[in-house]
């Protein structure tokens, strides 16, 4: 019986091409199958053949879980404290095993057997073909419509196969069987039961792919795609750079007569590309974003990462784009929530801002309007730049002197120990429940204290533009959060 078993994984080895071991490892599934129906209930059951004999031993095991959980299948678990009994040194994930008396594989049925084996060895197969799939290090999945799945598009390659799912898909693209299909790899997961492969035709990435395709110098490294930002058929922004000043960046990606965005604009369906010079300057890389809306002015704000950018009215409706398109994509590609305004709503955004400021300096500094505003004037922000700004730097302001700057930054400095300790009073306010919210940042705390935002509630109440106004993050993450805050009004 051992030498025909030999002889069986060698003929299944020949006919199905893959290896031995895979056929052994199928065999001693199949094994250990059998003898685990043979036992009943939820045992686990471990067989190993050997490889130049036939021979094969059949063993129960036990899982090793830690005493606090508790045993969920106590046909094939062990509490760590029995099983030290057995073992000194066992820990917890360790396997405790018993050999048994083995099943014969003439018990096992031939059909059974066969189907376990057959499986083992597709798996095998598909596994095999996938991984050597990858192991071209292809970007971009080019293949073959071969059905339609709930809505998904199933797309073969050879014998490899992808999932372009409908969301991934352009918009209003229509794919039919047997339509030849480029996608973007964005993602490979080995525990999906059917294709392995999910593609997409929307990411960002498919579009760099296929510039990367269009474009030589991109391969070559003398161009490079820094950052992209779609509306998947309809419109896109990438940011490109040169590494070769000889090399001109945008008119390279456009091509003579637009040969090459044209290429990469027909695969996606007419969708339109702005080509943007990128830039290590935050405020010019935004300008050139902004194309091909002309823009008068910009204020940079670092610690709320946004931009106030200022156009005059010809140019409002071409920055803002239809629907928001044209700065949401400038905002996506740059990475800096952009703020579109005229002139005159700049001036009024910081006037408001100066009075805000010049009550600060007043009340907190104890200094009279004028003093006030020959800081403001200077450029200070904060009382944190009055109180720590090199003192060489403010005693070139005109008319201070050096008690005047010295009795200027103790007074900044004792009003921002206040400040914190009244800070620290109104954390301390802030409801358990608020503090332990999944996806809240420590550090946002206490500005939402300042905004008297004291509770879970008060959280959930908040209108995603007040969030964004406290907090400082992007719409995206403050109605993620506030609809995590308001969960429980759901559930309960």
């Amino acid at each position: 019986m051992n030498r025909e078993l030999l002889m069986l994984v060698d003929a299944i080895s020949r006919e199905k091409s893959v290896d031995r071991e895979v056929v052994f490892g199928a065999v001693e599934a199949a094994l250990a199958s059998a003898s685990k129906k043979l036992h009943g209930g939820e045992v686990d059951m471990r067989v190993t053949v050997d490889r130049d004999t036939g021979a094969y031993e059949t063993f129960r095991r036990w899982h090793v879980v830690a005493d606090e959980a508790g045993l969920q299948l106590p046909d094939s678990e062990i509490l760590h404290f029995e099983a030290l009994e057995q073992i000194a040194d066992i820990e917890v994930d360790d396997y405790i095993e018993e050999p048994v008396e083995s099943v014969s594989i003439g018990r096992i049925g031939a059909q059974a057997a066969k189907q376990v084996i057959l499986q083992k060895i597709r798996d095998a197969e598909r596994e095999q073909l996938l991984n050597d799939f990858l192991s071209r290090g292809e970007k971009i999945f080019v293949g073959t419509v071969k059905r339609l799945d709930k809505g998904d598009v199933i797309v073969e390659s050879g014998r490899v196969e992808g999932r372009l799912r409908r969301s991934e898909m352009i918009p209003k693209e229509n794919l039919r069987i047997g339509d030849r299909v480029r996608a973007y790899i964005a993602e490979v997961d080995s525990t999906l039961r059917g294709p392995q492969i999910i593609l997409s035709r929307s990411a960002p990435g498919f579009m760099i792919e296929l510039f990367a395709q269009e474009v030589p110098e991109i391969e070559q490294g003398l161009l490079e795609i820094k950052s992209c930002a779609r509306d998947p058929g309809s419109r896109a922004k990438i940011a490109v750079q040169s590494h070769d000043k000889r090399v001109d960046p945008i008119g390279t990606c456009v091509g003579v007569r637009g040969s090459r965005v044209n290429g990469v604009t027909n695969e996606l369906a007419g969708e339109r590309v702005d080509i943007v010079l990128w830039s290590e300057d935050p405020a010019q890389f935004v300008i050139g974003a902004l194309a091909p809306a002309n823009v008068q002015s910009i204020v940079v704000d670092e610690e709320r990462h946004a931009m106030d950018v200022v156009v005059d009215e010809e140019n409002l409706a071409i920055a803002i784009g239809r629907g928001g398109q044209n700065v949401r994509l400038a905002s996506e590609m740059t990475g800096w929530r952009i703020n579109i305004m005229t002139a005159e709503e700049s001036s009024e955004k910081q006037a408001v801002e100066s009075d805000s400021l010049r009550k600060l300096f007043v009340e907190k500094l104890d200094v009279d309007a004028e003093v006030a505003d020959i800081l403001i004037a200077e450029g200070f922000a904060s009382l944190e730049e009055v109180a720590y700004v090199p003192m060489q730097e403010m005693l070139e302001i005109e008319g201070f002197d050096e008690g005047t700057v010295n009795e200027l930054r103790t007074r900044a400095k004792d009003a921002l120990l206040t400040m914190e300790i009244a800070r620290e009073e109104s954390v301390s306010d802030v409801s358990q429940d608020l503090r332990d919210l999944e996806g809240l940042d420590p550090e946002l705390i206490p500005k939402l204290a300042d905004g008297g935002v004291h509770t879970r509630d008060d959280l959930a109440d908040l209108a995603v533009d007040e969030l964004i106004e406290i907090s400082g993050m992007d719409d995206e993450k403050a109605k993620a959060l506030i609809m995590k805050a308001r969960e429980h009004w759901f559930t309960t």
